[in-house]
């Protein structure tokens, strides 16, 4: 999948004036790119098109217009736009009360290391978690996870030939699994495969 550039971002004048039904389009967009693993944990499964929301939505929230500010948004969001041959997701572990959430927090150190995709036929794939930095302590993990998840030729071939697609999390304090991923997100996630 093509890497962002400068030439495929607004200006921030022009991003102004297209944003609301830009963001339009980005929402209809996420949701076939969102699988809720449970009550409690989301993947987002990051592509181009998100990645340039989010880069726009930086350059527009800090003011950023110089040509270093503008490169350096990319070379921190273009890692996460899939490479063909693998899924990139944003995980959120969401509680609402927040009391609820700094207690799971605790409970769910290292779940990000337990999030699996399985292609029927295949061994599960186990994300590869934070490789930007790290994201938990000895006290708790964070909210927000980076995942990628690498997948072999013949998973690929095999997903082409219209194989089921599972998802889940085996952590001891959070187990859950969706199988079969529903097939609007099995199908952009096999759009993101070269």
């Amino acid at each position: 999948m093509k890497k962002l550039e400068r030439r495929d971002l607004l200006s921030l004048e022009e991003y102004a004036q297209k944003r609301a039904a830009f963001r339009e389009r980005i929402m209809r967009h996420k949701k076939t790119r969102t699988l809720s693993i449970g009550p409690n944990v989301t993947l987002l499964f990051e592509d181009g098109l998100t990645m340039q929301y989010q880069v726009q939505e930086m350059l527009r929230a800090e003011r950023i217009f110089e040509p270093a500010g503008i490169q350096e948004e990319l070379d921190a969001y273009n890692p996460l736009i899939p490479d063909g041959g693998n899924w990139k997701a944003t995980m959120l572990i969401e509680f609402e009360d927040v009391a609820e959430r700094q207690r799971q927090l605790a409970r769910l150190i290292g779940i990000e290391d337990q999030i699996w995709m399985q292609v029927s036929g295949h061994d599960s794939i186990r994300a590869i978690a934070d490789e930007d930095m790290e994201r938990e302590n000895a006290d708790k993990t964070s909210s927000v996870h980076f995942l990628r998840f690498e997948l072999t030729p013949p998973m690929v071939q095999s997903l082409k030939s219209g194989a089921v697609l599972g998802a889940g999390v085996d952590h001891d304090h959070y187990r859950h699994a969706v199988t079969p991923v529903p097939a609007a997100v099995r199908a952009a996630l096999l759009a993101d495969l070269a």
